[in-house]
């Protein structure tokens, strides 16, 4: 039976006789606060709304009809295989007509209907998503933004002025929820934390414009907007209707899917997926930006959730329950902006001896920064990750600048209170000093994680790797092994030797702790 508070149009759109193709027979109705969102089956039929929020306008038939090409046209980049057209939809007298021209009141988007429990929010409560999946989350949306456009009118959005507007906006519209959901200790130091840093980091802003790193972006990039369907991650229902949501610096989606996996208690996901993200793009001095978008993310989350409290249509229960997730991401968005006391950790060890594999647990414990060598090389030498590198990449020379480059990313990252691990053979003492020297002269706590193995067992693990990008063969095992200069009197105060035979989380407990 249909709603007849529903319009005549969608109260038809619920009827299967309504479509040219087979329906289930009962279609099922989402509604949001903008669109009329029909599942059929095999497909879904979105229509917006005629609403003028301000930030969203979709009033007019007109707009409606360019937002439904806006909406198909910027999918295309993440999820091609679910957005599949616009049709019009005519009226003839009390009867609609689905892809007709005759007399157009209407536009629908069509897409593809995948299963529910595809979605990675879906796939997060039935305890589904592994580390695989998020992993390969990083290399996607990477990918994803490699392909955005951006121009000269695209970077104008990354300007102090226009990122601050919707900071500014967020603040003046949740100042009545203080003493609600929102305490005034927190919304004074979210607010003061964030004009600060846009006082005083203007230059980093302009690198970021400068390097190209405003783009043409998703805008809403969490958990239910992304799915698995057919063994790909599909990146769907980005932001159509206001530029700057989504003409954004790359990092603003980077931090929606950080704080949505850390909202959903997964703070060793969002460092998966982080520090994937970070290796494949090589955009580590992006992470400056983070903690900010982080913030604003997650205070964007709680503003949202806040509203519903001012619905008087909303029932009390939910109202009750919408309060409380408020707290959540209003305490999630200041806690973003408290200071931390950044560290270096280094990694030493032969090819083989487990650095990375500890480098990796130790980050998703502890929420560092994980900086490979032998992805700092590649990026600094031009050549795809997961292509072998020519001997050119390998030069003292080569050599020389990528620990030049590693320590600086780790000074620049850990000043700024990251953790950050640096995973390099540090074989010798030159390297070494160089990074506790600087550490020191950064009033930074260091420290060297020595890993080793027996030879057979470092043979062993460099016979059968593959599908890494490290490049290092057996064949270069015992030059290194002759290569590699003892620890000096002074290093060993800051080394911690592991056995990576053996279990890591007991070996590593101290570390942790620290």
């Amino acid at each position: 039976m249909s709603d007849t508070s529903l319009p005549s149009l969608i109260q038809q759109m619920l009827l299967p006789g309504f479509y040219p193709h087979p329906c289930k027979e009962n279609i099922e109705l989402i509604q949001t606060h903008c669109s009329y969102v029909l599942l059929t089956g095999d497909y879904v039929y979105k229509l917006k709304k005629p609403v003028n929020f301000g930030f969203l306008n979709y009033s007019t038939l007109e707009l409606r009809h360019k937002f439904c090409h806006e909406e198909l046209r910027l999918n295309k980049r993440g999820a091609a295989e679910l957005y599949l057209e616009v049709l019009p939809i005519s009226q003839f007298g009390e009867n609609y007509k689905l892809d007709d021209t005759t007399s157009i009141i209407e536009y629908t988007l069509k897409m593809r209907q995948f299963p529910d429990e595809g979605l990675f929010s879906t796939m997060f409560e039935s305890g589904k998503i592994t580390e695989s999946h998020i992993e390969d989350l990083g290399r996607v949306v990477a990918l994803y933004h490699s392909k955005s456009e951006t121009n000269d009118y695209i970077s104008s959005f990354g300007s102090v002025a226009q990122v601050r507007e919707a900071f500014d906006q967020n603040y003046e519209q949740t100042i009545k929820y203080i003493g609600g959901p929102q305490t005034q200790q927190q919304f004074d130091e979210t607010k003061q934390y964030t004009d600060k840093f846009f006082e005083q980091r203007s230059q980093l802003f302009q690198s970021r414009v400068d390097n190209k790193f405003i783009r043409e972006c998703h805008g809403d990039l969490h958990a239910r907007n992304i799915c698995l369907w057919h063994d790909q991650i599909l990146l769907f229902d980005c932001i159509e209707f206001n530029e700057p949501f989504r003409f954004v610096d790359v990092m603003y989606d980077v931090a929606f899917t950080v704080m949505d996996l850390e909202a959903r208690g997964r703070k060793d996901l969002a460092n998966v997926f982080l520090n994937t993200y970070s290796e494949q793009t090589g955009d580590w001095e992006g992470l400056q930006v983070l903690p900010l978008y982080l913030s604003r993310q997650a205070y964007v989350r709680a503003k949202v959730t806040s509203f519903l409290l001012d619905d008087p249509g909303v029932p009390a229960t939910v109202k009750e329950e919408s309060a409380k997730t408020a707290a959540a991401y209003y305490t999630q968005a200041w806690e973003y902006t408290k200071p931390r006391q950044g560290r270096l950790i280094l990694m030493s060890g032969v090819s083989g001896s487990g650095k990375s594999t500890t480098a990796r647990y130790l980050a998703k414990q502890i929420g560092a920064i994980h900086l490979r060598s032998d992805a700092v090389r590649k990026h600094l030498g031009g050549v795809p990750l997961y292509e072998r590198g020519g001997s050119n990449l390998y030069t003292e020379e080569m050599t020389a600048k990528t620990y030049a480059r590693l320590l600086e990313l780790g000074i620049i990252l850990a000043t700024q209170g990251f953790s950050v691990i640096l995973d390099a053979k540090y074989d010798r003492v030159k390297l070494r000093s160089d990074a506790i020297s600087k550490a020191i002269a950064n009033q930074l706590p260091i420290q060297i994680i020595q890993c080793t193995a027996p030879v057979e067992v470092l043979s062993e693990r460099l016979s059968n790797r593959s599908g890494d990008i490290a490049d290092a063969t057996v064949d270069l095992l015992s030059s290194q092994l002759q290569a590699s200069e003892a620890f000096t009197t002074n290093e060993k105060t800051y080394i911690k030797i592991l056995d990576t035979t053996q279990p890591l989380a007991a070996q590593l407990n101290d570390v942790i702790r620290q």
